[in-house]
């Protein structure tokens, strides 16, 4: 897995300079998969999902650990709906509102295993709750400068 500290983005912090792929006309295919804000989404999401298979106790694998697989993997999947509909700038926002909700559900979800101690293993617990706060920044970040965007006269 890529550390997103020792990531370099292009132009801007991840979600501004994902904003120029979104929205504006590179010359070039564009595809949800260039942006870095999904990157790191997928990489969560796969991450989490070996987690809560291979560091929870068998009862939480369809409890706890169902909600916060279900919640990750749902911050991706709106990314990539919200991209599909950025003709729309009010769809796009929709829909990474729903990826920034579901972000804090999962980072709520991680808390609860924490809470119950059903999740234990520090090395875990403090690799992946702190990206999944750069993710839910990242989110913002691009949230904002969706609406700068559609706000600014074109």
């Amino acid at each position: 897995m890529t550390d997103p500290a020792k990531l370099t983005y292009p132009a801007g912090t991840p979600g501004e300079a994902d904003l120029e792929i979104a929205l504006h006309d590179t010359g070039r295919s564009l595809s949800f998969r260039d942006l870095r804000v999904w990157q790191l989404a997928r990489e969560l999401s796969i991450e989490i999902h070996r987690l809560t298979l291979e560091k929870l106790p068998r009862f939480e694998w369809h409890e706890e650990g169902s909600q916060l697989r279900r919640a990750v993997k749902s911050v991706r999947a709106n990314i990539v709906e919200g991209f599909g509909r950025r003709r729309y700038k009010l769809e796009l926002l929709k829909h990474l509102t729903y990826a920034e909700a579901s972000c804090d559900e999962a980072l709520d979800h991680l808390d609860t295993l924490v809470e119950t101690g059903s999740l234990t293993d520090r090395a875990v617990i403090e690799r992946v709750r702190p990206r999944l706060v750069e993710l839910a920044r990242c989110l913002n970040r691009f949230i904002a400068a969706v609406e700068r965007d559609h706000e600014s006269p074109r």
